[in-house]
């Protein structure tokens, strides 16, 4: 029979990325954990590891094998810490991989809410635009937008698609007059992402349902869409923008709808984690957290359509 203490080992290895790793995190030494992944190799007729002197990569099978053991271990560790503590309560570090302007339309008193409710939790922000390796970078929660491509991991939309909408600041709305049809944006100060030729294509869909085009001119373009929505506050012309990070500032009349019968499909934002089984109760209470703020966010901010 195999020893459950030895896959343990290999989950504790794969998650730490060497042996050495490993045996800091259990308190043993770093040639007992090794020879005990060797024996459960063993035992299992199969290669679950390729070594290397700079690093360790699992093999097809020991990525299915971890796949399938990682969730049950960290059902039994939990299922221990709980029967030794006496607590059933979030609690632990939770790793989080987030877009680097996430906080921008994220709020951190809602953070600092939570972990005040949560005394026995710790969050760990990675902030990047790079796609985070969950399993790798050992990240509990991800948000991704758009379509979700990882089909091992589970997703949960918490921004809808399709709220891409048309803004501007009050003072450029004074200064310029509000466009009557879409086609009155080529008159416009438009706001977008760098294009080479200095002008944007907007595609919309009217309140008919039809489709519509518009060449836009670019005063001002940049990379970011946090860029751009920093230069539309400034009133630097009409921008084109996902409501996610426009929704604080319409709330608060720095920005106002144009067109507000337009929108544009858009993609929305998910939140991606490794498993459903055995999900820690401090990343659950944190994904619920995600669910219920931008959730109220988009229903407090997003106009029915006529």
């Amino acid at each position: 029979m195999v020893d459950l203490n030895d896959i343990a080992l290999f989950v504790q290895v794969v998650r730490s990325g060497s042996f050495a790793g490993a045996a800091r995190r259990l308190g043993v030494p770093s040639n007992t954990v090794s020879r005990r992944v060797q024996a459960l190799e063993a035992q299992l007729g199969t290669r679950l590891l390729q070594r290397s002197t700079r690093k360790l990569t699992l093999t097809s099978a020991g990525e299915a094998f971890q796949e399938r053991c990682a969730s049950a271990v960290d059902g039994l560790i939990d299922a221990g810490q709980e029967l030794m503590t006496g607590h059933h309560e979030p609690s632990g570090l939770v790793r989080v991989a987030a877009p680097a302007d996430f906080f921008d339309f994220f709020r951190m008193e809602w953070v600092a809410d939570f972990l005040a409710a949560h005394p026995r939790v710790r969050l760990d922000f990675v902030l990047s635009d790079a796609r985070a390796d969950l399993i790798a970078e050992r990240i509990d929660v991800a948000f991704r937008g758009g379509v979700l491509r990882d089909s091992g991991y589970v997703g949960r939309q918490v921004l809808r698609d399709g709220n891409d909408v048309l803004v501007a600041s009050p003072a450029y709305l004074a200064a310029r007059g509000a466009p009557d049809t879409l086609q009155d944006l080529k008159n416009h100060d438009c706001v977008s992402f760098a294009h080479p030729s200095g002008h944007a294509t907007w595609r919309l869909t009217g309140p008919d349902g039809v489709d519509e085009e518009v060449q836009v001119a670019a005063r001002f373009s940049g990379n970011t869409a946090q860029a751009l929505r920093r230069a539309t506050v400034a009133g630097l012309g009409i921008a084109l923008l996902p409501h996610a990070i426009t929704a604080f500032d319409l709330q608060a009349g720095r920005l106002v709808p144009v067109l507000p019968h337009y929108r544009c499909v858009g993609y929305g934002l998910n939140v991606l984690y490794p498993s459903r089984r055995h999900l820690p109760l401090a990343v659950s209470a944190f994904i619920d957290l995600v669910v219920e703020k931008l959730g109220a966010m988009e229903a407090s901010t997003v106009s029915p359509r006529p």
